[in-house]
């Protein structure tokens, strides 16, 4: 007999966020010119893609790049569409076929001008083709950053995939420290960055990494506990912070949520204390700071907004959910190939 509970609390992490969620009023007119672009790569089989449709990156996109203009909101949809890409070709694989379309990813990225060989996964042309778009707008210092911190995600992917082949079960420290790159987050500040000539003595001070590591922790929370249900459903729970805290404090699912939040209230508090320490480099570099740091500020909005408003993780359901806290636990299932197919409600 299952003795776990029917439905999950789900806490409201962000009602004491400062950002308030905001869309970016170019969203409509480019999600169609992005999807119907998308769907011409026929990276997805027709199942996958009606599923990776409900996801809607596209309002991702809008909910984190709400100043943004046009042609960086476009950008913006493609990187948005391309990491989930990645995720989805590599999150059911081994260490070594994972390791392989890495390489092929990388390689089109530093190498945008060479065509690709015919048969090759398709990600590799993904990723060519959104780079040659990126590097027409984007300053020389936000490629190279984004480049550090895409290299560093996608070589996390890499020992996810490892630590699945092996069925490795990390300690929470031990999982935090790699599902800081695993999570994706920096590479998104590509766009924030991107009109901006930042020095490298402001973009790695201390304080402003610690600021970006913190907002990458909100994210890593928040799609945690969101993402909980359908994972420990698929059986794919050891790669998310509530089941390893269930397994490492022997707490009950509605302990290890509570935990979650508290945590993720430590967090908030430490980016706002941080902000108050951000040293000033002048007044024209100073605006560029604020901009950059607000707009990464408002990721950890956009992204748990999304998370209620999009298909991701609850179905129709998010927004009822939101306004709920309640989350109807799944039974234990066969997982589909993709991971995009396991909502985190029971079908009605």
């Amino acid at each position: 007999m299952d003795a776990r509970p029917k439905t999950v609390y789900l806490p409201d992490t962000m009602i004491h966020w400062p950002w308030p969620r905001t869309v970016n009023p170019h969203l409509q007119d480019v999600k169609a010119q992005v999807d119907a672009s998308f769907r011409d790569f026929k990276a997805l089989s027709p199942e996958s893609q009606e599923a990776f449709d409900k996801c809607d990156f596209a309002l991702l996109t809008g909910l984190a790049y709400s100043n943004a203009p046009r042609e960086y909101v476009q950008i913006g949809c493609d990187l948005m569409n391309f990491l989930f890409l990645v995720e989805e070709y590599t999150d059911f694989e081994n260490e070594a076929v994972t390791k392989e379309r890495v390489d092929i990813v990388l390689d089109a990225l530093h190498n945008p001008h060479k065509i690709r060989p015919e048969g090759e996964c398709i990600l590799s042309e993904v990723a060519r083709l959104f780079w040659v778009h990126v590097i027409q707008f984007a300053s020389l210092p936000s490629q190279r950053h984004f480049l550090e911190t895409f290299d560093e995600y996608i070589h996390g992917v890499v020992v996810e995939a490892l630590d699945r082949e092996q069925g490795r079960k990390r300690s929470i420290d031990d999982y935090l420290k790699l599902r800081r790159k695993t999570v994706g987050v920096k590479p998104c500040f590509l766009i924030y960055e991107m009109g901006m000539d930042f020095p490298d003595e402001v973009f790695y001070h201390p304080v402003i990494t610690d600021l970006a590591d913190c907002i990458a922790e909100l994210t890593i929370i928040d799609n945690d506990m969101m993402s909980y249900n359908k994972e420990q459903a698929a059986g794919n729970e050891f790669h998310n912070l509530i089941s390893i805290v269930m397994l490492e404090l022997d707490f009950d699912i509605g302990s290890a949520m509570a935990w979650a939040a508290h945590y993720h209230a430590e967090v908030q508090k430490r980016f706002i204390d941080g902000l108050a320490k951000v040293p000033s480099w002048g007044p024209s570099v100073d605006v560029l700071v604020k901009e950059y740091l607000d707009g990464i500020a408002n990721w950890a909005r956009a992204n748990h907004s999304w998370s209620y408003e999009s298909q991701r993780y609850f179905s129709t359901k998010g927004l009822e959910i939101q306004q709920t806290r309640r989350l109807p636990l799944l039974p234990k299932v066969n997982a589909p190939r993709t991971h995009l197919f396991l909502s985190a409600v029971p079908p009605a």
